[in-house]
């Protein structure tokens, strides 16, 4: 091949397969938006052909936008669905750090419960959270300091068609008066150069700005990592964890609703388990059948009431499995039936998988350092049987073990 040829190749790969964006404008004026059109859909292994084809009548700047801006997109559908993600302008941070429909829709109904009717959305991103406030019909101020993101936002509000209900505004958020809004939503940035940031107060803005904020308003809703320790909550908010589909997606502290009350709420439904300052459940020997709480109910320590409700005890202090004699149907614990104790030992627990006919293995673990795909392949090497088992491991009082069963 030709060494120009090459070039031109590598040029139009490079175009191809950058997601940079950098200036959303071109994108927005008439041959952008057919652009974005006729690249709707396009498979990665065609990108190539497609970018080559467009350039003959395109500028390459142009393809490279609209290809990068159509594969934002298609990874965005799994967070706003495909209908509205089709529509929408993302950056990468953007689709990687938005709140996911579900959960932005919820949290606006909240807020509408409230009789919130006007919200300032401080670190709005692309605007996620604002457009689901917007369809709760509340009026929204939505800021970032960061120009591009700004103008997403802006261009998604316009292609939603709710610009009519927000505002967007490129500012510092410590340079904004909320006192004209019923409440105030913030989502600080949590990740950095580095990657995520865990210290709450390198948070940007920081927390205690946050809290600051949050109490000068009737409600506040402040975003944060789940992980956040329960000692770094304010005595006065309400610290609810989040779940979607059985992963945990975010903690938010609540204020001007309930002052120290935990709760976890797991969607679709929505489902909320509030915490009723239970002490730790005791330890028992396991049961018939093991749950699995869900990781918000794990993040809001609220195991005790779950415990509770299905009548059963810990099989160790520092895990978070419930055992019990008898099948319980809940919301807030995946239930497993248990057919074998035994202690951790890998050739015992391949010759019961051989003599069960186990093929397909599922691989738990909780207090174990052993790594889920390392065991599978000692115990199941070459899998060819039918049946289908769980392995848990654990620690039962304190002995490593491991539990076998199935979905209850």
């Amino acid at each position: 091949m030709p060494a120009r040829h090459r070039r031109r190749r590598h040029t139009v790969l490079r175009l191809a397969h950058n997601e940079a964006v950098n200036d959303l404008a071109p994108l927005l004026t008439p041959e952008g938006r057919a652009l974005l059109d006729e690249v709707r859909g396009t498979a990665p292994a065609d990108e190539l052909a497609v970018a080559t084809r467009l350039r003959r009548d395109h500028p390459a700047d142009l393809v490279s936008a609209a290809l990068g801006q159509a594969r934002l997109r298609q990874r965005a559908a799994a967070k706003f669905g495909a209908e509205d993600a089709g529509r929408m302008f993302f950056t990468p941070n953007g689709v990687e750090q938005s709140t996911r429909a579900s959960v932005a829709t919820y949290r606006a109904e909240r807020f509408r419960a409230l009789g919130v009717r006007s919200v300032a959305d401080l670190c709005s991103g692309i605007g996620g959270d604002a457009i689901a406030l917007a369809r709760a019909g509340i009026r929204v101020l939505a800021v970032d300091r960061d120009p591009l993101t700004a103008a997403a936002a802006h261009a998604n509000a316009e292609a939603l068609g709710l610009a009519d209900l927000i505002e967007v505004r490129e500012a510092d958020v410590t340079d904004i008066d909320t006192s004209p809004y019923d409440a105030v939503f913030v989502d600080p940035a949590r990740r950095g150069g580095r990657g995520r940031i865990f210290d709450p107060e390198a948070y940007s803005p920081p927390l205690s700005w946050a809290v600051q904020a949050a109490t000068k308003a009737r409600h506040a809703a402040l975003k944060i990592a789940p992980g956040i320790p329960h000692e770094a909550i304010p005595a006065e908010a309400e610290a609810e964890w989040i779940s979607d589909g059985g992963d945990v997606k975010e903690a938010v502290l609540w204020f001007g609703t309930e002052p120290g009350a935990v709760r976890a709420t797991l969607l679709p439904g929505p489902r909320t388990l509030l915490g009723r300052g239970l002490p730790d459940p005791e330890v028992r020997p396991v049961g018939r059948y093991l749950y699995e709480p869900d990781g918000a109910v794990i993040r809001a320590h609220l195991v005790a009431e779950v415990a509770e409700e299905l009548t059963g005890g810990l099989i160790d202090e520092t895990i978070a499995y419930i055992t019990a004699d008898e099948p319980h149907v809940t919301p807030y614990a995946t239930a497993y039936e248990i057919t074998d104790q035994l202690p951790f030992n890998v050739k015992k627990l391949k010759a019961l998988l051989r003599e069960r006919g186990v093929g397909i293995l599922t691989v738990k673990k909780r207090g174990s350092a052993v790594e889920p795909e390392e065991l599978r392949r000692k115990v199941l090497p070459k899998p060819n049987g039918k049946a289908e088992a769980t392995v848990f491991l654990t620690r039962v009082a304190g002995a490593p073990t491991m539990l076998l069963g199935a979905p209850a």
